[in-house]
């Protein structure tokens, strides 16, 4: 769970995108960003956060929203799942996990009862000012652009 709250700055970043594109949230100042964490690409619930979020992009625009996801899997398989899934946005490369660090999405998880460090599902809506605006910690990955929607 992350330690950062409602109103806190969003901590700065940069990181590569699926394409070898530098890409910083200082780049974003003046748009709302919609700043989502997930596991890994390719798999079931991270595959259908994505294209929920794909197929509702242009509403998304309208309202002012720009999206952009962060994983640890590196430049190739974001490629990959981008253009398996024709998402239009920007995924970013976290391979040294230091933005799931700052943003403390990063935790121990447990499958088949082997614990594990990983990327926990969280979306941060941050504002036109770099301000936190709102923190999914329990994101639907079926309908997750309703979640954003409703953040006034």
């Amino acid at each position: 769970m992350t330690y950062l709250k409602l109103g806190d700055n969003a901590p700065k970043f940069s990181g590569l995108n699926q394409n070898g594109k530098k890409i910083s949230l200082s780049d974003y100042i003046g748009k709302k960003v919609v700043l989502y964490f997930y596991p890994k690409d390719n798999t079931p619930g991270c595959t259908k956060e994505a294209c929920n979020l794909r197929d509702n992009y242009s509403v998304l625009q309208k309202k002012g929203f720009v999206i952009l996801g962060v994983s640890t899997d590196n430049e190739k398989t974001h490629k990959k799942f981008a253009d398996k899934f024709e998402l239009p946005f920007n995924l970013i490369v976290d391979e040294d996990k230091k933005i799931v660090e700052k943003y403390g999405v990063l935790g121990e998880k447990k499958f088949m009862g082997r614990a594990y460090m990983g990327t926990n599902r969280t979306t941060f809506v941050i504002d036109e000012n770099g301000e936190i605006e709102k923190i999914f910690d329990k994101v639907y990955t079926n309908n997750h652009t309703e979640q954003i929607l409703a953040v006034k």
